[in-house]
């Protein structure tokens, strides 16, 4: 039995796109996946599963979103030690305690690529905001007084690329692998 999380992007945002996270885990128990928990309320899924291919539960979690919900739902399915190895990877200057930065880990829904992410989006702002690639995820931190002068705020929400990608807080990372 491996441990699984679930991102589930854009939903219950601004009142859009809402999902009910009770409703949420007994879909996921109906699945037939064990140990369900739910982390806030912006679509974070902990469970257990026999099943050892991921891209047989990220199929099997859209088939049931696309049952239950009248919008569109991309779904990232992580292995809980993937999640740690990414956090063991974590650039030096991500995931601190400082305050005034702002520490994000962004999760490429596949097939997306870093390659196409950073051509979509460009550079970070330098002395602004920092990232990083590490496998199917981007380590990005930026100044939260500044945070409407970096490059890829705007970017990561409104470009071709955005639909395919999920952002959480290094706090919110940590949180999720340690349940």
């Amino acid at each position: 039995m491996k441990r699984y999380m679930a991102l589930l992007r854009g939903i219950n945002i601004s009142g859009k796109n809402k999902v009910v996270m009770a409703e949420l885990k007994k879909e996921f128990e109906s699945l037939k996946f064990e140990d369900v928990k739910t982390y806030l309320n912006s679509g974070n899924v902990i469970f257990s599963s026999r099943e050892e291919n991921s891209e047989k539960i990220t199929k099997q979690i859209e088939e049931m979103l696309k049952k239950n919900y009248d919008f569109k739902i991309p779904v990232f399915v992580l292995e809980q030690g993937k999640l740690k190895d990414i956090l063991e990877h974590a650039p030096i200057w991500w995931g601190s305690d400082d305050k005034i930065i702002y520490d994000n880990l962004i999760f490429m829904i596949p097939p997306l690529s870093f390659k196409e992410v950073f051509e979509e989006i460009g550079e970070a702002k330098e002395g602004l905001e920092k990232i990083q690639n590490y496998k199917d995820v981007i380590f990005w931190s930026f100044s939260r007084k500044d945070y409407q002068k970096t490059n890829w705020w705007p970017k990561t929400a409104n470009t071709n690329v955005s639909k395919k990608l999920t952002i959480r807080t290094a706090n919110t990372v940590r949180k999720i692998v340690s349940m």
